[in-house]
């Protein structure tokens, strides 16, 4: 179990790329489905064409299709000029049926893989298939309410934390503040690197059942039951806990999409008292999404098991605009995650 000491620590290497392995796993299956079910490549060659005629045409939700637009563009297969996407010369050359170097009968030998069919649902109907596309296993929302599948999910979870979490914290000036709430926190590994590096700070953390009885346990393991506590409670249902001057969203709004993320934002900026800090961590796509090529893999697979997406930068600033929130800042972290912070006026 880790402790507050390790906390305090850095690795010696840096695992950014071991990440990108699990992160854009789906991203290979995104392009089979486009090339062998959906004739995306074909179909664009023969005429450019905007976001909106593209889902018209080819029959995709707003969700999925953004992030297959944004996904091929950070691949270098599409590009935008104003808002229509044109094929690269790559896409051309190696994917189009028209041209003697077409991979697509390469990539059609791989086109019945269970994620890859699931993958084309989701682009048709915009809901989230079942977790890792397992036959008995339910989509993720719904997977976390059974307790071997939450605290199986809330581990693996946990171990990214012990080294993103730590990375946040040092990222984020505390000061002038004395309470975090890390809402849907998981195991409290966040809250606990905030109360670690931050001595000034007691943090709780606001959770579900049957994951709150997992962070109070890992919570206790760590020696941080002074400092941190758990609040039984759903973020979507249930107001937040009132006297925490910090709002985190720490890898959560991505699984959601975007009125949801608006309502969150929004209880967020109600709840906070003047001058508080909301703090939202995740991989964010560039303003303009045509990259990084991380990030759009990541949300590939966040698109096919969740509600949500990796949102751009300019996005989350909407967001938190509209909610009322000002001085919105971004800045990276590390494993190609970002923070964005704003306050309340």
């Amino acid at each position: 179990m880790i402790t507050a000491d390790d906390l305090l620590k850095s690795p010696l290497t840096d695992p950014t790329s071991i990440y990108r392995y699990r992160d854009g796993l789906y991203a290979s299956d995104v392009l089979t489905a486009a090339i062998c079910h959906l004739d995306f490549f074909n179909y664009l060659e023969k005429q450019p064409a905007d976001a909106r005629t593209i889902g018209r045409d080819l029959n995709l939700k707003e969700r999925p299709l953004d992030v297959l637009l944004t996904l091929f563009t950070s691949m270098r297969l599409l590009e935008k000029r104003g808002e229509m996407f044109h094929l690269t010369l790559q896409a051309k050359e190696h994917i189009c049926k028209s041209s003697p170097w077409s991979v697509a009968p390469y990539f059609a030998s791989v086109k019945d893989r269970p994620v890859c069919l699931d993958i084309v649902e989701v682009l048709r109907t915009g809901k989230p298939t079942r977790w890792a596309s397992l036959r008995n296993e339910k989509e993720w929302a719904k997977a976390m309410e059974n307790p071997a599948f939450a605290s199986q999910f809330t581990a693996a979870m946990d171990c990214r934390g012990v080294y993103l979490a730590p990375a946040l914290a040092r990222a984020v000036d505390c000061s002038g503040h004395h309470h975090l709430l890390d809402i849907a926190g998981g195991s409290g590994i966040y809250a606990c690197a905030f109360a670690a590096i931050h001595p000034n700070l007691n943090a709780t953390v606001l959770e579900k059942s049957p994951v709150d009885r997992i962070a109070n346990e890992s919570i206790a393991q760590r020696g941080f039951s002074k400092k941190v506590s758990v609040k039984t409670g759903d973020m979507f249902q249930d107001s937040f806990p009132t006297g925490c001057d910090i709002h985190l969203f720490s890898n959560v709004l991505h699984d959601w999409d975007c009125p949801e993320v608006e309502k969150l934002i929004g209880k967020s900026f109600a709840s906070l008292p003047p001058r508080g800090l909301i703090v939202i961590h995740d991989a964010h796509i560039d303003p303009d999404k045509t990259g990084p090529l991380a990030v759009a893999a990541y949300s590939a697979l966040l698109m096919t098991i969740t509600e949500g997406k990796c949102y751009s930068q300019t996005e989350m600033e909407d967001f938190l605009q509209q909610a009322g929130f000002s001085n919105v800042k971004w800045f990276p972290t590390a494993a190609d995650r970002s923070g964005i912070t704003a306050q309340k006026p």
